[in-house]
């Protein structure tokens, strides 16, 4: 546990491409040879840093706002639950993002949340009677209010996240309108 808690940290601050192995052995307080016999590759350690990462830091439940009927209240609720998924995860979660072209495995490891993030898309997308253009734009909408990088130039700017998710709700909800521009 102490190796990988040790490779989270620094792979929140280095950032995964430039933690090395005698950095998280160092950290952790055992020798490399140590960390080699628990995590005898690449693949193995970042498997057990993402399932412990996971663990501490679950996305929200779709179930929480799912029954809100109101599609635009439904919104609100979701993003400002991802909002604060983000601000908890944001450190490591921008770290990994910089350094997916060089180290494969990360890409990998994102397929999952890139997964849950287009299944909250689609819960997000149903009830709004958008058709044709503005379905495309609604969807569209719902994706930049749920991503990461979206979240965090809005947080950059200065914005809260009661602001951030007024602002992205405002652009899904004009999204949603069907109209000749």
């Amino acid at each position: 546990m102490r190796i990988i808690e040790a490779a989270l940290a620094l792979h929140g601050t280095l950032g995964p491409a430039r933690t090395t192995i005698s950095a998280i052995a160092e950290r952790a307080g055992v020798r490399r040879a140590t960390v080699y016999r628990h995590f005898p590759d690449e693949r193995s350690l970042f498997l057990g840093c993402s399932g412990l990462f996971r663990e501490r830091n679950p996305p929200p439940d779709p179930a929480t706002w799912a029954g809100i009927d109101d599609p635009g209240q439904r919104l609100v609720a979701a993003v400002d639950s991802i909002y604060v998924w983000y601000e908890r995860i944001e450190p490591l979660l921008t770290a990994i993002l910089r350094d997916m072209d060089a180290v494969p495995i990360l890409a990998e490891l994102q397929a999952g949340r890139f997964a849950y993030l287009a299944d909250v898309e689609d819960g997000l997308a149903a009830g709004w009677g958008a058709r044709g253009r503005a379905a495309k734009r609604l969807r569209a909408t719902i994706g930049l209010a749920l991503d990461f990088l979206v979240w965090r130039s809005l947080h950059e700017r200065g914005l809260s996240r009661t602001d951030a998710v007024a602002v992205m709700s405002s652009a899904v909800r004009a999204a949603a309108v069907d109209g000749a521009r």
